[in-house]
């Protein structure tokens, strides 16, 4: 099987980012981005973002979450703490997240480490879930092998049936991370491939060191 993408092209044209307009703090910038991304472009998840572990076989493994929080300190993000990302947090929390808003032409790029959150933030989190997420959570052993899709289906009418009318507890092996960041990259699509790209770096002093680098 051969197929020649050679000829796929686009110019990139929507946007600039220049040093002398980025804000001090690269959190500021990303809420703007944020914003108007949410705002004024079709995207149909702003909030998703990819993950990139390091797994315990040793190779590096991307997949999409939901960023469910921002603040100063660091993205939010929530999971079962025993899946494959989990276990990989486990033995390695350096992690990288990354956006990609298609409509904006923007890019951002974040390294980081990923450490667990208090248990009654993940405990507020849980209980302002629809009722179905909340048994989806208790129901899957995540990352584990299944025999097929009616084991699990079968699982949850269960669970539904055991909690009816009663609150359901969250899981003590589900819960959210908090990335702190240590780099984030900024990326703006420009024409003739001369893209712009603005870097902050976490100083030992916890100011941010900016720089423009080449496309």
């Amino acid at each position: 099987m051969e197929k020649d993408l050679s000829n796929y092209r686009k110019s990139y044209e929507k946007g600039e980012l220049l040093l002398k307009n980025v804000p001090e703090n690269p959190m500021e910038l990303f809420q703007k981005w944020f914003y108007e991304v949410d705002n004024h472009f079709f995207e149909d998840e702003t909030n998703a973002m990819t993950i990139s572990t390091l797994g315990l076989d040793g190779y590096p493994k991307n997949r999409i979450v939901l960023l469910k929080k921002y603040t100063y300190e660091g993205f939010i993000f929530y999971t079962n703490y025993n899946s494959e990302k989990g276990r990989a947090i486990e033995v390695n929390p350096n992690v990288c997240l990354s956006f990609f808003w298609h409509g904006a032409e923007r890019q951002i790029i974040i390294k980081g480490k990923a450490e667990k959150i208090a248990e009654n933030l993940s405990d507020g989190y849980f209980e302002s879930r629809p009722r179905g997420s909340q048994l989806g959570a208790l129901a899957s052993n995540q990352s584990e092998v299944i025999e097929n899709r009616q084991y699990i289906e079968d699982k949850l009418l269960k669970l539904e049936k055991d909690f009816e009318g009663k609150e359901i507890p969250r899981p003590s092996n589900w819960g959210g991370y908090i990335v702190k960041p240590v780099q984030i990259e900024f990326w703006q699509g420009r024409p003739n491939r001369l893209h712009d790209r603005i870097k902050y770096e976490l100083q030992d002093d916890f100011n941010w060191k900016i720089n423009r680098l080449s496309p």
